[in-house]
């Protein structure tokens, strides 16, 4: 098996990971910020257990390259609690699909930071990728949960592209594990104050859950993406990953009805 494919199916089960997270937003009951604040803890310890094992090195090659990954976990951050609002606002389906714009963004996106020339078919397909998350928004309103739950699924595809293009640029100088390890650590930073602002008292079988999330969900599955990256284009790897709503949704349909 050459590289090319070996990142290829790092890729899809990745987004078939992430296809599954999104359940987790119905599934556990605490606020989006509490979620992904859990989900980043467990997942930072998971890879911070990893990197301890294999004695990989943490330490970055540049002074700068410290600031631009810790940008990068305030995007993730931001990604992940906009992904989960806009599945608690409104339904699994409506944001994942709309979450799935971030081809869109990519396309747009990647050649402005590569240098590279929009294709006219990317843009047509695009446009139909819009147009066609457009129709799931049953009736576009401000104040109905569903439109904003399709607002905040949309932030979140945007984010989501930043993030797969700048990994991009950085998975051909430092591991994946790493990569991973600095943007799941000040993504937690960032949440941790939003700990304090929770009222009620944990349930345990919340805690079970967002370990589950964190080292299976986002650990596993955010190192093996930005791995996949080395090889596969980020507008490649962002059409595959317009199969998570695929996989998100069949699951809903099993697991939450």
């Amino acid at each position: 098996m050459n590289l090319r494919s070996s990142s290829l199916i790092e890729i899809h089960i990745a987004v078939l990971l992430f296809g599954l997270a999104g359940l987790f937003a119905k599934l556990v009951s605490l606020p989006s910020t509490i979620i992904v604040l859990g989900r980043v803890f467990f997942a930072t310890v998971f890879l911070s257990l990893i990197l301890l094992y294999y004695k990989q090195s943490i330490k970055l090659n540049r002074k700068r390259d410290y600031f631009y990954l810790g940008m990068l976990g305030i995007i993730l951050a931001i990604h992940w609690v906009t992904f989960f609002k806009s599945i608690q606002l409104s339904t699994v389906a409506i944001g994942l699909l709309t979450f799935s714009t971030f081809p869109v963004f990519v396309t747009f996106l990647e050649p402005c930071f590569f240098r590279e020339r929009i294709k006219l078919s990317d843009v047509s397909i695009a446009f139909i990728t819009f147009l066609g998350v457009a129709l799931v928004i049953p009736q576009f309103e401000l104040g109905n949960n569903m439109t904003q739950g399709a607002m905040w699924g949309i932030l979140s595809g945007f984010t989501f592209a930043i993030l797969s293009i700048l990994n991009k640029k950085y998975v051909k100088e430092y591991s994946s594990l790493v990569i991973a390890f600095y943007q799941d650590l000040i993504a937690a930073i960032v949440l941790l104050p939003f700990l304090f602002l929770q009222e009620s008292v944990i349930p345990f079988k919340d805690i079970l859950l967002l370990l589950l999330l964190g080292v299976v969900f986002t650990g596993i599955a955010h190192s093996l993406f930005i791995k996949g990256l080395i090889n596969v284009k980020a507008q490649t790897a962002s059409i595959i990953a317009s199969l998570e709503p695929v996989y998100g949704i069949i699951f809903a349909f099993i697991l939450l009805g």
